[in-house]
């Protein structure tokens, strides 16, 4: 089975990039390397800054407050990064869809594949499976992937200290 690069995986590394930004164009290479995406294409000193324009705008979708703000911010990144869809055989492996051309750089082939994979997270699983950690003092960004659709928190560390928070509330 062949799973979708254009789902869940790119919201999940796009949010991994916001929370901890890399540093280097190296370190950016490196992060997404580990996150599945197939470096085949040309790495460019400005990539780091695109991708950092690009996560700043997708913060945009994340702080929409209302799921039309929310498609209507990321109708407008897409329109800008993404392309027709389009059969590609580029690996000689299996034939499958991009959203892009094939001579993109590092931050072109990551805008199309957070935009794309953005919008089929948000309509395949629902327009509140992103957003940013309940926890008090956490300004975090989550992709919820979860089951159930109930996260509201950016990890296991955050929800478990506001659960302490709100038993030692109660029990003052």
């Amino acid at each position: 089975m062949h799973i979708n690069p254009y789902g869940e995986e790119p919201v999940v590394l796009a949010a991994d990039l916001v929370n901890d930004p890399p540093e280097t164009l190296d370190a950016l290479r490196d992060r997404c390397a580990d996150a599945g995406v197939v470096i085949d294409m040309p790495v460019r000193r400005a990539d780091l800054a695109a991708t950092r324009a690009l996560l700043d705008a997708w913060l945009t979708v994340v702080d929409a407050d209302d799921d039309q703000g929310r498609a209507d911010r990321l109708n407008a990144l897409l329109a800008e990064h993404a392309e027709h869809p389009r059969m590609t055989n580029h690996s000689g492996e299996a034939w499958h869809i991009h959203y892009r051309e094939l001579d993109r750089s590092l931050s072109g082939v990551l805008a199309a594949l957070v935009t794309v994979g953005t919008a089929m997270h948000l309509t395949g699983r629902g327009m509140s499976r992103l957003g940013r950690c309940a926890a008090a003092d956490c300004e975090r960004v989550y992709a919820d992937v979860s089951r159930g659709g109930r996260q509201r928190y950016c990890s296991t560390r955050c929800a478990s200290r506001e659960a302490v928070r709100r038993h030692r509330a109660r029990s003052a």
